[in-house]
C-alpha cells in the first residue's frame, strides 16, 4: 500500500478555471517524487490540496489508504503530524517577532505531542546543520539559506513520514541551493518527499522519481533518470531545453 495516493484529483476555480484535471500519482513509504512544472502548471494547487487547505472537485486523496476528510479534526490532527511542509520563502514563512526556538516548536504545541519540547527542538536545529544554542535568537539574524534550514526543523520536529517541499530552493543562490538540496537528501533518508520545483536540475538531484505536470495534467511520470535521458513527451523536452539545471548538486 501506498503511504499517500492521488486519484483522479480535479480543482477549478468556479465552472470555466479548471487547475487540475485527472491527476493521479502515489508516494511509498521511503521514496522521494519530484512534481515537476513551470508556473501556472498547478504545482502549488495540488500541494495545497495534499495539505488538506483546498477541497477537490472530485477524486482522493488518502494517508495510508484513509481519505483526507478535512471536516475530521482528529484525522487532521494525526495527517499533519505524519505531514509536513516547507514553503518557498525563508523570509516570510518565519514570525520575526518569534525566537527560533518558539517557531520550530510550533507543531509540537499545536499537535499537542508529548515530550520535552526544548529537546526536540535542539535535535531538530541539529539535523538541519544548526545548533541548538541558536533557539534564543530570531530570524532576523540569520541568513536566507539559513532560515530554509529552520524552516526544515520546524517541520520536521514532528518527525513526519512525509515531507513536502514547494520551490524550497528557488529563493536561494546557487551555492545555498546546493546546500540545502544535499540537507533534503540526507533527511529523505529517514522520510519520504515530494519536492515540488520548476528546477529539473534539482529534481534529478533528489528525487528518485519524477512526474511531470503540464496544463494541471501529468503528461509524463517515471525513473528521474530515464524520463530525463529519454523524454517522451514534447513537453518534458520543452523543460529540459529551457530549465536552469542546478549543476554540482
Amino acid at each position: 500500500m501506498s503511504l499517500l495516493s492521488v486519484e483522479n484529483l480535479s480543482f477549478a476555480y468556479g465552472r470555466d478555471r479548471p487547475i487540475l484535471s485527472g491527476v493521479s500519482l502515489d508516494v511509498a513509504e521511503g521514496e522521494t517524487l519530484g512534481l515537476v512544472g513551470e508556473s501556472g502548471s498547478g504545482k502549488t494547487t495540488l500541494l495545497r490540496l495534499l495539505l488538506g487547505l483546498q477541497r477537490p472537485r472530485s477524486g482522493s486523496i488518502r494517508l495510508d489508504g484513509r481519505v483526507l476528510d478535512p471536516s475530521d479534526r482528529r484525522f487532521m490532527r494525526e495527517f499533519r503530524r505524519h505531514v509536513q511542509v516547507v514553503f518557498q520563502d525563508p523570509y516570510s514563512s518565519l514570525d520575526p517577532r518569534q525566537r527560533i526556538g518558539a517557531i520550530v516548536a510550533e507543531p509540537l504545541r499545536s499537535l499537542r505531542i508529548a515530550g520535552n519540547h526544548r529537546e526536540m527542538v535542539g535535535e531538530a536545529l541539529e539535523a538541519v546543520g544548526l545548533s541548538a544554542d541558536m533557539a534564543a535568537r530570531y530570524p532576523h539574524q540569520f541568513s536566507g539559506g539559513q532560515r530554509q534550514r529552520i524552516a526544515i526543523a520546524r517541520a520536521i520536529v514532528s518527525r513526519p513520514r512525509l515531507l513536502l517541499a514547494d520551490e524550497a530552493v528557488s529563493a536561494l543562490d546557487l551555492t545555498t541551493r546546493i546546500r540545502i538540496v544535499e540537507l533534503l537528501a540526507g533527511l529523505a533518508a529517514t522520510m519520504s518527499l515530494v519536492f515540488v520545483s520548476h528546477d529539473i536540475g534539482a529534481v534529478a538531484a533528489l528525487c528518485r522519481r519524477v512526474a511531470i505536470l503540464e496544463k494541471g495534467a501529468i503528461v509524463e511520470e517515471g525513473d528521474t533518470a530515464a524520463v530525463l535521458a529519454h523524454p517522451r513527451h514534447p513537453y518534458t523536452r520543452r523543460l529540459l531545453d529551457a530549465v536552469p539545471r542546478l549543476h554540482g548538486a
